[in-house]
């Protein structure tokens, strides 16, 4: 039960603050959306920071999941195919497609805050983890981009009209395009 709540007091939260802004969302709008006194919500989250961190915590320990992966597996084509699609189904997810508008319009205020940091810092590290550290700097660029290149196609595709599975399918097939692709190296 106690999971329960902590899971929806991060969906409010996470919805208010796309909504509203991170900065202009208090803690009682959040008790309040959620019916619940602020000390009930103090139980579970002390600040909005711990809110935002414990989202954070989660993506993070999703990227632990496939860095930890990957790292097992040896470094082939065929490795770097998967955890790029691995890596699309987690996007793919509604929870992560939230975090991901949150954090697009939030940007300013989150831009220092440590827990943002760390995930940037992991996704960089999946990035790198996708070329060999003596590969050259074109290579391991074009590797980078198809991973960035699922997470654009889920904000760029927006305002085309299609369906969210013809945008999820065209981000893949651009994804593994550039992946291994052909780029004069």
């Amino acid at each position: 039960m106690r999971e329960d709540t902590r899971a929806k007091i991060q969906e409010i939260a996470l919805r208010l603050f796309t909504e509203q802004g991170y900065e202009a969302t208090s803690l009682r709008e959040i008790a309040e959306e959620l019916g619940v006194t602020k000390a009930a919500l103090y139980y579970h989250f002390k600040t909005k920071d711990d809110i935002v961190a414990s989202l954070a915590e989660d993506r993070i320990a999703e990227q632990d999941e496939l860095l930890a992966w990957l790292r097992a597996q040896p470094k082939t084509p065929e490795t770097r195919r998967e955890l790029l699609l691995r890596y699309a189904e987690q996007l793919e997810q509604a929870r992560h497609q939230d975090l991901g508008r949150f954090l697009e319009r939030n940007q300013t205020s989150l831009r220092d805050h440590p827990t943002m940091k760390a995930m940037r810092t992991r996704m960089l590290e999946l990035a790198e983890a996708l070329s060999d550290p003596d590969d050259p700097v074109r290579v391991r660029l074009r590797r980078s981009i198809a991973l960035f290149t699922l997470h654009t196609g889920s904000w760029l595709t927006q305002q085309y009209d299609i369906s969210e599975t013809e945008r999820r399918e065209i981000a893949r097939s651009l994804a593994l395009e550039i992946l291994d692709g052909p780029c004069g190296d």
